[in-house]
């Protein structure tokens, strides 16, 4: 017998392995509608294979410590970056739930740890397009090596973004986010940025022993 399919908006509350979350069934539902999250709290299925407590918290037996990346991943479609230990961890969660978005995305970033010639998601006439739109967000997503100089990229969320060998030279980058980036080489070369923004990018590439080029920004209080 299916339960009833409860309001997207319904708080959830969880127990992973001791560890306590709480979300939204439209959170565990949107971004991988066809995992076993998604299926839990549908309503197709009943949750008679994970028992709960007596104030309705449904107890999963797994690792908890790393299912905030998944919930990260739910929620913003990106994940922060790890060690390959965490990320070989985190693919053996992700699998049980049947996450293949999330998967495919370890997958990557393992990739990019064996290789350096690792190939952008997007290109240049994806990102304008994107940009077009109101709120931008590259978060997670592989930009290396794209030619992005010139562009409006005010705003936009880079955040553990990887940004290797990227070209933003004479973009506007006011206010954008480039928290924990992988930016080896990429260039800044009179770029529009806030005082506080430079100061974030060079702490994250000192951070990581990286090295770009900075001969000339224009900045903004």
């Amino acid at each position: 017998m299916q339960s009833p399919e409860p309001s997207s908006s319904s708080p959830v509350l969880l127990n992973i392995g001791g560890k306590k979350y709480a979300t939204t069934v439209e959170t565990l539902m949107q971004r991988e509608p066809d995992s076993m999250l998604a299926a839990m709290f549908s309503g197709r299925h009943t949750l008679h294979d994970h028992p709960t407590t007596g104030k309705g918290v449904v107890f999963v037996d797994r690792d908890g410590k790393h299912f905030r990346h998944v919930l990260n991943w739910l929620r913003d479609g990106a994940i922060p970056v790890l060690s390959e230990s965490d990320y070989q961890q985190l693919l053996r969660e992700a699998e049980y739930y049947q996450l293949l978005g999330l998967v495919d995305y370890i997958n990557e970033r393992l990739g990019w740890k064996e290789t350096d010639n690792s190939e952008a998601e997007l290109t240049r006439k994806d990102v304008i397009k994107c940009i077009q739109t109101q709120r931008v967000r590259f978060r997670g997503v592989n930009l290396s090596g794209l030619d992005l100089s010139k562009l409006d990229l005010s705003e936009v969320d880079f955040s553990y973004a990887c940004i290797k060998n990227t070209d933003f030279s004479y973009a506007n980058l006011y206010k954008a986010k480039f928290g924990q980036v992988e930016a080896s080489s990429s260039s800044f070369q009179n770029a529009i940025l806030r005082v506080s923004l430079l100061e974030l990018i060079l702490k994250n590439l000192f951070w990581m022993e990286q090295t770009f080029e900075v001969p000339i920004y224009k900045m903004l209080a």
